[in-house]
């Protein structure tokens, strides 16, 4: 399994941006997906994470900003981050876990937001 992840970027404090991940295969929809992130001299942590049939769970830092959502139509994972703060800044991993518990990683998306 291989996963894309896209849509990093640069943006001022406030601003929205939406990671895309995309995993190759078929075993999608039946996986738990999440997105981490690892920020400079700290440890890989958990954002929000989705199972198969939607339910959702997210970093205490980031609920009522971050909305993850996926289509399992289309094989696509999403990361809407909204109000951006400068603390967000760190490379974000899209994750695969499958029904035998196997976990996969994609290469990372730098998002770096500025004060």
């Amino acid at each position: 399994v291989q996963l894309q992840a896209s849509g990093g970027g640069l943006v001022q404090a406030g601003r929205s941006l939406r990671l895309s991940c995309k995993p190759s295969g078929s075993i999608f929809r039946f996986s738990v997906m999440g997105w981490y992130r690892q920020a400079p001299g700290k440890q890989r942590e958990l954002v929000a994470r989705i199972t198969s049939g939607g339910n959702t769970n997210y970093a205490d830092s980031v609920k009522g900003r971050f909305t993850i959502s996926r289509d399992n139509a289309l094989n696509m994972l999403y990361l809407q981050m909204n109000t951006l703060k400068p603390e967000d800044t760190a490379v974000y991993y899209c994750n695969l876990i499958t029904v035998s518990s196997d976990y996969y990683w994609g290469q990372g998306t730098q998002v770096t937001v500025s004060s």
